[in-house]
């Protein structure tokens, strides 16, 4: 199997706190809005950024 269990957790935590920023910037219905312009942007690209690692990241071999 190409990734472990680990790897899917860490992309399975990237995948959530995507959603979760989304679902943030649905519920705060502001463009300018403080999480909108401040936050969401830096969670986002910090989580696709997580993602791309976790994808790529080998555990301590044996």
């Amino acid at each position: 199997m190409p990734l472990g269990a680990m790897n899917y957790l860490f992309i399975a935590l990237g995948a959530l706190v995507i959603a979760l920023s989304y679902t943030i910037m649905y519920f705060e219905k502001e463009v300018d809005g403080l999480f909108a312009l401040d936050i969401a942007p830096f969670s986002l690209v910090g989580s696709y950024l997580w993602i791309l690692f976790a994808i790529f990241w080998r555990g301590k071999k044996k």
